[in-house]
């Protein structure tokens, strides 16, 4: 009788095999990444303009081009710094994530659903911020800040495209299909719609220059 010396077989399921975390297409990755860059650009030209307006009064922002583009008149005004620091500050944090995050999509490295949905939320919230602070700058301060649009023009579409990202999910649901199949028009709906608002708003400037 011969002894069986051989190691034995583990079975397959003994200790499953880590969960890969959700991976995203490659277009959709660049965009994560060139918003954030674009992002963290304007906030770091926003945070410069406002320490050298500390350190000289009369220093003239190289984003204040005429009476309406004049964010040297935003910059000093309490919606500014409406949660204390001055806000480019959590544009820098926010839009350092964003970078991180589309350099690992890039790298096809597979984040947690959890993350993408934090990602989304926080995005969403910046989505509502701008939307406070275009309201503010057109109608309480009355005036723009170039740098500030920057940030508003990727935000919204940053959102569009983590928003199905984060609620894959609910791709077979009626609403959420909608919403994914029409996104692109909607952000287009929303720069044409924020074109028509600056030029109703400032009309009487606008007119000056025809």
């Amino acid at each position: 009788m011969s002894l069986d010396t051989r190691e034995p077989v583990e079975a397959a399921s003994a200790e499953p095999e880590a969960r890969p975390g959700v991976r995203v297409g490659r277009a959709s990755a660049w965009w994560i990444l060139i918003a954030g860059v674009i992002g963290l650009l304007s906030s770091a030209d926003l945070l410069i303009e406002k320490i050298a307006m500390l350190k000289d009064p009369a220093y003239v922002p190289s984003c204040s081009i005429n009476p309406v583009m004049a964010c040297g008149s935003v910059i000093t005004t309490p919606q500014a710094s409406v949660f204390g620091p001055p806000n480019p500050l959590f544009g820098l944090v926010g839009f350092c994530v964003v970078i991180v995050t589309g350099v690992l999509a890039i790298a096809k490295v597979g984040l947690p659903r959890w993350y993408w949905i934090g990602l989304t939320i926080g995005t969403g919230l910046a989505v509502v911020f701008v939307h406070w602070l275009k309201y503010e700058t057109l109608y309480d301060i009355g005036a723009l800040c170039p740098y500030c649009m920057v940030v508003w023009a990727v935000t919204i579409p940053l959102f569009a495209v983590l928003a199905p990202i984060a609620l894959r999910p609910l791709a077979g649901n009626r609403v959420a299909r909608f919403l994914y199949n029409w996104r692109w028009p909607l952000v287009a709906l929303w720069f044409v719609s924020v074109i028509l608002e600056i030029l109703v708003r400032f009309w009487y400037y606008w007119s000056t220059l025809i």
